[in-house]
Formats: structure tokens, C-alpha cells, sequence
């Protein structure tokens, strides 16, 4: 028989937590949990990306992720011509190879869970 596992709580994260910077002077991203020590044959990690406005951050996905706006918006675009402008709510698939760029008007917030490792961004 196999022993219980707990689940992780992070209280607070989305109002607490501070997001490092990723790239320029406003785009941040911060996993808040990856399981690659647990499972590093199928890794998974989640966390939180804001982007203030200024620069565009345009990222190429080597993995799939999803993302759900919590806050602010963003407007998002791909390779193909496609582009959405996000609101809280909204939630969005990238695959892994598509080559996406954000962009936002004041603010957005995102929660992300991508099949990734921790250092894999």
C-alpha cells in the first residue's frame, strides 16, 4: 500500500507574491511550483507572469502552457495573424513551437502551468 501524498497550498499568491523579472523593465514571470524533482520524466510547473505596459515580450514556447488572465488585460498575437485581446477570464492554450507576443494597455496578470521544468523558461 502506498503512503498518502499532500497536496502544496500557496496562500495569498496572487496578491503576496513577488514576481522576478523576466525581461526589459515590465514583463515578469515566477513559478510558484514545479514538480521536476517529483516527477521529472512528465514535469509540470505553474506560476504567475505580469506585464506592465511598454515593451512588447515576444516568447517562443518550447513547451505546451496554458494561461488564465486573472487581472488587467493583454493583447496577444501569434506568427499566423492571430490576435485576441484578453480580459480576466479569458484562457488560452500554447503549443509547444508557437512563437507568441504580449502586449498590454496598462497591466495584465496571468496565472500559467506549462510542461516544463523549473529552469526551463
Amino acid at each position: 500500500m502506498s503512503s498518502p501524498v499532500a497536496f502544496s497550498h500557496y496562500a495569498k499568491a496572487q496578491s503576496d507574491y513577488q514576481i522576478p523579472l523576466l525581461a526589459g523593465n515590465n514583463a515578469f514571470l515566477g513559478d510558484l511550483f514545479s514538480s521536476d524533482k517529483t516527477n521529472p520524466e512528465k514535469p509540470i510547473s505553474a506560476g504567475l507572469y505580469r506585464l506592465e505596459k511598454g515593451e512588447p515580450l515576444t516568447y517562443t514556447y518550447k513547451y505546451d502552457e496554458m494561461k488564465i488572465i486573472l487581472e488587467g488585460d493583454f493583447t496577444i498575437s501569434d506568427e499566423t495573424g492571430q490576435k485576441v485581446e484578453a480580459t480576466k477570464g479569458d484562457v488560452f492554450f500554447f503549443p509547444s513551437g508557437s512563437t507568441i507576443t504580449f502586449t498590454t494597455s496598462d497591466y495584465g496578470l496571468a496565472f500559467y502551468c506549462g510542461q516544463r521544468k523549473h529552469s526551463d523558461f
